[in-house]
């Protein structure tokens, strides 16, 4: 069994801030960042130092020393990477003293994937093998497609959460994992047992992981429901939190732990994401992860 993040490569331009900025609203950042980012490159990174093989793709662009390098020293398989002479995606990303943040997107490469690159890159997985995405690329509804068709697990975080997601075929995903912002949006449910229903109610076939922050998280396939409290932690930086837990279920599902068990992992490793500065860099290695209790 293989897994492969099909998704995002961006620069982090990160700005640390007493407060996030309000309309019309001049600041001054207390520290700037350059940082490597993006939900994919996340999401390889928190699978890799689990110690799992794992293989990224997506479009590099112009100026991206710094996150080939980085995707090499944390062993991520950049071999089916694709690199254009074009502006690299990049993020804007406000963090205030609380550690919550605010984020915009310009997609850049991320936006240039092609339909014989998809193709490609897929003949190198086959039935059981697992593709991580997210919502930062373009062409996803071919990929699902033709992901669904090779019989692979799909694990989806719609984020973010836009009307690109309309045209996609969301009934093909295996598993998702969303906020209750993203639920709400895509049932138009608030409270989270009905956003774990009306997820199942729109996509049978799914397993939904509902991740409510410093509350915790539910799992729900339709038959077994599943609570994982938060740990208590004092938050300096949630930016990566998200594709940490992301990364850390995947690496459990993939070895065949229990959904209680998944939620474990991915909860331990994404409190030591949220204590640390950065997103990639903050990502726990999996000795540490289990170092806690």
């Amino acid at each position: 069994m293989k897994i492969l993040v099909f998704s995002s490569l961006n620069l982090d331009y990160d700005y640390h801030l007493d407060h996030i900025a309000r309309p019309k609203e001049t600041i001054v950042a207390d520290s700037f960042v350059l940082a490597a980012g993006g939900k994919g490159l996340n999401a390889s990174i928190a699978i890799a130092r689990t110690g799992e093989h794992v293989w990224l793709a997506g479009v590099m662009g112009s100026n991206a020393e710094l996150l080939e390098n980085t995707l090499k020293e944390n062993n991520v398989d950049i071999s089916l990477l694709d690199r254009q002479n074009i502006p690299n995606g990049h993020a804007i990303i406000q963090i205030d003293n609380s550690g919550e943040n605010s984020i915009f997107i310009y997609p850049g490469s991320n936006a240039c994937i092609t339909v014989e690159y998809v193709d490609r890159v897929l003949s190198h997985f086959s039935e059981g093998d697992f593709i991580v995405m997210q919502n930062e690329i373009n062409l996803q509804d071919y990929i699902m497609k033709k992901a669904s068709e090779k019989g692979m697990v799909i694990l989806m975080n719609p984020s973010p959460c836009n009307e690109k997601l309309n045209d996609q075929p969301l009934e093909l995903v295996d598993y998702f994992f969303i906020n209750e912002v993203e639920g709400e949006m895509l049932t138009g449910k608030s409270e989270p047992d009905d956003i774990l229903l009306g997820m199942k109610e729109k996509y049978p076939r799914s397993h939904v992981v509902l991740t409510l922050g410093s509350t915790g998280a539910w799992y729900y396939d339709g038959k077994d429901k599943v609570f994982c409290p938060a740990r208590k932690v004092k938050a300096i930086d949630t930016v990566g939190a998200g594709d940490t837990y992301m990364g850390y279920f995947t690496y459990a599902l993939s070895k065949g732990m229990t959904p209680e068990k998944c939620m474990d992992i991915a909860t331990r490793a994404s409190s030591i994401t949220v204590q640390r500065l950065g997103a990639a860099a903050s990502i726990p290695t999996l000795d540490e992860v289990n170092s806690l209790k």
